[in-house]
């Protein structure tokens, strides 16, 4: 299965029995994103975390860690 990441548009082969290609091939909804952008992604996070202004919403009521 041939797919495309969503940010820097490489094309992808996938193994088709893989998890992540049934999951893009039954709900076409999901996006699919390589490993470099992933990677990136989740560094630039780990470092906005670190500056303290940032906060995670998970759930419908904020918890806030300022008590």
């Amino acid at each position: 299965m041939r797919v495309q990441c969503v940010i820097c548009d490489n094309i992808i082969d996938l193994h088709d029995d893989l998890p992540e290609a049934k999951k893009l091939r039954n709900r076409p909804i999901h996006t699919f994103m390589c490993e470099p952008c992933r990677e990136r992604i989740a560094e630039k996070t780990k470092q906005r975390i670190a500056t303290g202004n940032f906060r995670f919403y998970r759930s419908s009521h904020p918890v806030d860690d300022e008590f």
